[in-house]
């Protein structure tokens, strides 16, 4: 059956190590957090650390064991008699714990599970793990890296399936050499957007995307790497529109931007209006840029609205879309379902200095084979933007070896080239 276990370490590879250590290779990592540890005299000194909480499966007949050592005696089965070839049922799992509970068993590992019972439960559900796991440690290795990248369950699944199908039993054995293939298959999965030519004057470009995600800034940076070279003199012209006339201060922070570049800022909030800003300037501009309003994906209302404002511009439009590489997978993919009326093109992705991961994005775009053509990682203007490039995603995983070298053989980097042309 399987068990729970909890260990903290200063670092998540030493937590790691530890729990492998103990408890064997088949282990599954549910979850991991930052925590303090205490230390020293009188626990008066404490350090930054990490707390790690899994499960320890059973083993069948005839699994895979390895040289796993057998669980600690604190986590052996004090609440679960289920049969071993079972899958877990986390409901029955908890009901059990609980009786434990309250018939006063002292077990300070029980007590601790308790506390975490329900973010395991949230873990279980959206890992897919509820069920037996892989029979090869390498194969628990590299699913434990991708879960702690934050990749879709479904993403998981198919790259320990191609895996299982493309390297050979002694194959699996060679771990480095493992987890090198599957970093350059999740290269392989990351599509750039390359059509970024002024084939149409004026171009028009379109950002739209849910509140919050940083519109209104990559419209300025765009603005500037399109319009200004490296002395600062105009090399295009660019003209500003937001069509965001509720929320305060949003055209007045455009307007801050364009002033800077010296170029002309617009503000519209209905269909006649602006398609009346696109004629009347179109002859003198070799690029639009819209900042569009906030919008929630679920309110579909509000997005059909908007939609039809935008139709103003013509069928020759470019929409991105804006998400932000904090936004959980889940909520990527609804993003992205949610935007469709809106024919995007392809995907910026905001603010991945604010997080380590970048699975969810990964995963998502994956999942819906959407490119992604632009990148920040600041507030800077014109600065913290670059074009969108393969490697720049695999040098943000967590748990890989990478080298870097070998990548940008494989996935040639052209993104800070680019850039050098927009300005």
């Amino acid at each position: 059956m399987n068990q729970f276990f909890i260990e903290q370490a200063p670092t998540y590879f030493e937590a790691e190590r530890k729990a492998r250590e103990k408890y064997g290779e088949r282990l599954t990592i549910l979850q991991h957090e930052t925590i303090r540890i205490r230390g020293g005299f009188l626990n008066l000194f404490s350090q930054d650390g990490v707390k790690i909480t899994g499960i320890i499966p059973s083993y069948g007949r005839g699994q895979y064991r390895g040289p796993a050592k057998e669980p600690a005696a604190a986590l052996r089965e004090t609440a679960v008699p289920a049969a071993a070839k079972a899958p877990l049922d986390f409901a029955e799992e908890k009901e059990k714990i609980l009786a434990a509970a309250n018939a006063g068993r002292d077990n300070s590992a029980l007590k601790e599970v308790l506390a975490e019972v329900r973010n395991i439960k949230e873990k279980l559900d959206s890992s897919g793990l509820a069920g037996s796991r892989e029979e090869h440690p390498t194969l628990n290795r590299i699913d434990d890296i991708l879960i702690l990248n934050d990749f879709p369950v479904t993403y998981r699944k198919t790259l320990l399936e191609r895996v299982k199908k493309e390297v050979s039993l002694d194959g699996l054995n060679n771990y480095d050499a493992v987890q090198d293939k599957v970093l350059e298959w999740i290269g392989e999965s990351v599509r750039v957007y390359e059509n970024d030519k002024f084939r149409v004057r004026p171009r028009i470009m379109i950002l739209v995307g849910p509140t919050g995600v940083g519109k209104t800034t990559t419209v300025a940076k765009l603005a500037a790497n399109f319009g200004i070279d490296e002395k600062g003199r105009h090399k295009r012209r660019v003209a500003l529109i937001t069509i965001d006339t509720y929320r305060i201060g949003a055209r007045e922070q455009l307007e801050k931007h364009s002033g800077i570049m010296e170029f002309p800022c617009y503000s519209a909030g209905e269909y006649d209006e602006l398609k009346k800003i696109l004629a009347v300037n179109s002859e003198g501009t070799d690029l639009f840029l819209i900042d569009t309003i906030g919008r929630s994906p679920r309110d579909m209302e509000q997005l059909g609205k908007m939609k039809q404002l935008l139709d103003a511009c013509g069928s020759l439009v470019e929409v991105h879309l804006v998400v932000a590489a904090t936004t959980k997978s889940s909520d990527i993919r609804e993003i992205l379902q949610q935007f469709e009326p809106f024919n995007y093109r392809s995907v910026i992705v905001t603010k991945t200095d604010e997080t380590i991961r970048s699975g969810n994005v990964i995963g998502a775009l994956s999942e819906k084979s959407k490119p992604v053509s632009y990148i920040t990682n600041g507030q800077k203007v014109p600065a913290d933007i670059r074009k969108a490039s393969v490697v720049q995603f695999l040098i943000n995983l967590e748990g890989f070896r990478v080298n870097r070298i070998k990548l940008e053989e494989k996935f040639p980097d052209r993104g800070q080239e680019q850039m050098q042309q927009w300005r």
